[in-house]
């Protein structure tokens, strides 16, 4: 059993539990990146969402979580032709980490003992099909956002150095955590986030009278509390399983809407679109239903567009409200 909060326990936050959720039925949606105020469970919806996805079938031993053992890297050691099943990989990125730490480097140890060169992989070969997690993302220093950026275009890691030539697939959810009044974010990373949310500490009395009686418990009677939401992590657990094995019938009114959505807020590029499409489907398919509608297109504009406006000094309303007018008006 895992000792990470539950997931389903988390009072609130739709908007956060909902992007993580379309993120874990389709990766390609892009990512998760959370801002908001300190305190608001960011990071415990991510070790909420880590403890309930569907465990992940791979070669054992293969230190990139291969599907096949044909597709193991060939300076891979002690890796064995079977199949087993293992958790997904949610990586912590930690600030301050190294170049060599993300993307690998010379086994220093091996090379001085042996005086053979071997490939030590780094943070990117660990979650190769999973999620990789930067909390404080936007205090990330700019040369390993320089090397996300080109790893997440391409979805390969390439590491050449020290006589040393090494590729590898290295495909992963991105999920970031930040406060905004500690630093922006680079576009350029910011637009590599296929969703964004924005958390806030909540408002009404019985909200944070039931965040603090859950944690309460939570802290002094774990196991009770465990038992009582893991019933409902598990069910969510299935859902996604469900989802995934979903395809909702797209129709040419909803390529349209999302065209225009897009237009109307003016965002850059085609990334917005195929973004907003991909997390719709994504929620259809959550809710068992066999089509994409307008309605699952209201509920995924606000966290697949707000981070891709152009910035108004003069517009105080902020991106979430003028993507939710535009909305309003658009499938109106």
């Amino acid at each position: 059993m895992s000792n990470a909060y539950p997931f389903s326990a988390i009072v609130g936050q739709q908007a956060m539990k909902t992007a993580m959720l379309l993120t874990a039925i389709d990766p390609q949606i892009g990512g998760v990146l959370v801002f908001g105020d300190r305190g608001t469970g960011k990071s415990t919806a991510v070790r909420g969402l880590a403890a309930l996805l569907p465990p992940i079938r791979h070669i054992r031993g293969c230190p990139v979580n291969s599907e096949q053992f044909s597709d193991c890297p060939s300076w891979a050691e002690n890796v064995e032709d079977q199949i087993v099943a293992s958790p997904t990989p949610v990586i912590d990125l930690p600030l301050g980490c190294t170049e060599d730490r993300v993307v690998g480097s010379l086994d220093i140890e091996r090379a001085l003992t042996r005086g053979e060169k071997a490939f030590e992989p780094g943070l990117l070969a660990r979650a190769n099909r999973g999620y990789l997690y930067i909390d404080e993302v936007n205090l990330l220093e700019d040369h390993i956002v320089d090397l996300l950026l080109d790893v997440a275009q391409s979805g390969e890691n390439v590491v050449e150095r020290e006589g040393i030539s090494i590729r590898h697939p290295a495909q992963f959810v991105l999920v970031g955590s930040g406060n905004p009044e500690e630093g922006e974010l680079r576009p350029q990373l910011l637009d590599r986030f296929g969703l964004s949310v924005e958390v806030r500490s909540p408002h009404e009395i019985n909200d944070r009278i039931e965040v603090i009686r859950r944690r309460d418990q939570f802290d002094n009677s774990r196991e009770e509390f465990m038992k009582t939401w893991g019933i409902a992590d598990k069910q969510i657990q299935s859902q996604i399983l469900a989802a995934r094995d979903r395809s909702p019938r797209t129709s040419k009114r909803i390529l349209h809407d999302c065209a225009e959505l897009c237009i109307a807020l003016g965002s850059d590029g085609l990334r917005g679109e195929l973004t907003l499409l991909r997390a719709a489907r994504a929620l259809a398919a959550y809710r068992g239903h066999a089509r994409v509608s307008r309605n699952h297109l209201r509920v995924v504009a606000p966290i697949a567009l707000s981070h891709r406006l152009r910035r108004d000094p003069l517009d105080e309303s902020g991106s979430t409200t003028r993507v939710q007018q535009v909305v309003d008006r658009v499938l109106s």
